[in-house]
């Protein structure tokens, strides 16, 4: 026997409610008249349908009534005890944090993290001390030196050796306002 032609037991605690199915899309009486199920039903029966379809929605109503309500009184209480919206989601954040700290997946990666930290510094340290061994070795070679001798011997024309207007430079930085010369190097 199919599932249209079967008596509808609206007492049995098997049923299956439409709500379970349906969404709170607002139901029109003319919409499901030309639907196959309708057809199958009786008047008697159809009537019974309408008379609870009436009754959920008015409780479905009074259920929102009484939600807004508790709303409300739930917002008052919090007012005259001094809590914010902002004291509460402060409080759910704070709550919040503490439950990731003290999970075991927040335990785990901060220890991998730390244990990723010491190698890291120490790699860097190991790359440091590297770097500054072959700086070393490369100060102390023999083209080092002499790029270093070139630098000091131009360093000393142009800070004051006396050459190309050094005398005026020294005297500039004294204090003296005598002008540089036009042929000034620069």
């Amino acid at each position: 026997m199919d599932s249209a032609g079967q008596d509808i037991n609206l007492n049995s605690p098997s049923r299956v409610l439409l709500s379970d199915f349906v969404s709170e899309a607002p139901v029109s009486p003319g919409v499901g008249a030309q639907t196959p199920a309708v057809q199958a039903l009786t008047a008697a029966e159809e009537e019974e349908l309408r008379a609870e379809l009436v009754k959920v929605e008015e409780e479905i109503v009074t259920l929102r009534q009484v939600l807004a309500a508790k709303e409300r009184h739930c917002g008052e209480l919090k007012r005259r005890l001094g809590l914010s919206a902002l004291e509460g989601l402060k409080q759910n954040l704070s709550r919040s944090w503490h439950d990731v700290q003290v999970s075991n997946a927040y335990k785990k990666t901060q220890e991998t993290l730390s244990q990723a930290g010491q190698k890291t510094s120490a790699a860097l340290s190991t790359v440091g001390s590297a770097i500054s061994r072959k700086l070393g070795d490369m100060r102390n070679s023999a083209a080092f030196k002499s790029f270093e001798d070139r630098v000091g011997t131009i360093k000393s024309k142009v800070a004051g050796g006396g050459e190309n207007g050094g005398d005026h430079l020294a005297a500039s930085a004294a204090g003296s306002a005598q002008p540089l010369p036009e042929h000034a190097p620069f």
